[in-house]
């Protein structure tokens, strides 16, 4: 049976605690956001979705975004993401800002629905990317790449499948495979199980963490399971609402690898508890404001 162990902490900080991470620094954070605010304009009056943010994910680290829906986590993501650009505060993936980080195709991003193409195949889907991104890449090195892809999500014998022969979980699974295939440093998961049922849920959870340990990839997860984020997780970092913020950085201590029997530990229920705990003191906080 997994155990548990005294973790690190790391994440947001106050704002009076604040420091820069110079890139050049060996125990800089892989990412980081600094003062971050984002405002929308919604009928001519500008709306605060975001307020005052403050990151740090460690290289490797694993990272879930916890709170209720419609709290800003996937607005923070885009952020990290380089699909927004906040109003205030300053953002960095791997030394430079997101934008370029994607440009370098440094950063991969899933999102709840595969979005796979349906007149394709599973590996003509995982491949689609290497095509739009290196034009100059051998077609014969593009193809064994996917496959190799296809492997290592476990679909080697789904590859001439179509996206309606295949399973929600198989999909998903597709999607991080084609993810995978560009090399990211970094993969963004914008609530990516979402729209599965609760036993595939925790076998992508399983599988998700079996890749996360095999590449070592830095991970930031969106979610609103509380389960679901301390299974995975090092760090959950908690938001809350009205404008969305950081209200608590939580360092997961249980060990690696996690298993089913996880789920039964003290420690997990104990962590699942207090978290819930703060969610619900921050719903309370934030309807009241």
């Amino acid at each position: 049976m997994t155990s548990a162990r005294a973790a690190v902490p790391t994440g947001a900080t106050s704002s009076a605690a604040r420091a820069a991470a110079p890139a050049s620094c060996p125990d800089a954070p892989h990412i980081w956001a600094r003062g971050v605010s984002m405002d929308f304009h919604v009928a001519g009056r500008i709306h605060r979705v975001l307020h005052d943010v403050d990151l740090q994910v460690p290289k490797g680290g694993f990272v879930s975004l916890l709170g209720p829906s419609g709290c800003g986590k996937s607005t923070l993501l885009k952020l990290l993401a380089g699909l927004l650009a906040p109003t205030e505060g300053e953002v960095s993936v791997g030394g430079m800002t997101p934008m370029e980080a994607v440009r370098q195709r440094r950063i991969g991003i899933i999102f709840q629905e595969a979005t796979l193409l349906p007149w394709k195949t599973a590996l003509e889907n995982v491949e689609m990317l290497m095509e739009v991104t290196d034009k100059r890449r051998p077609r014969a090195e593009i193809r064994d790449r996917a496959r190799e892809m296809l492997r290592l999500v476990g679909l080697e014998q789904a590859e001439d499948k179509r996206p309606a022969q295949l399973s929600g979980g198989m999909r998903q699974r597709v999607s991080i495979a084609r993810a995978l295939a560009l090399d990211p440093e970094v993969l963004m998961m914008d609530e990516p199980f979402g729209a599965l049922d609760a036993i595939t849920r925790e076998e992508m959870c399983d599988f998700l963490l079996e890749i996360w340990e095999r590449t070592r990839k830095t991970i930031v997860f969106v979610t609103h399971t509380i389960d679901e984020a301390v299974f995975l997780s090092r760090n959950v970092v908690v938001m809350g609402t009205n404008p969305a913020r950081v209200i608590e950085n939580m360092p997961i201590t249980l060990d690696y690898p996690r298993n089913e029997d996880t789920y039964a530990i003290p420690a997990f229920g104990q962590t699942t508890a207090h978290l819930r705990r703060i969610l619900k003191e921050g719903h309370r906080a934030g309807r009241s404001a």
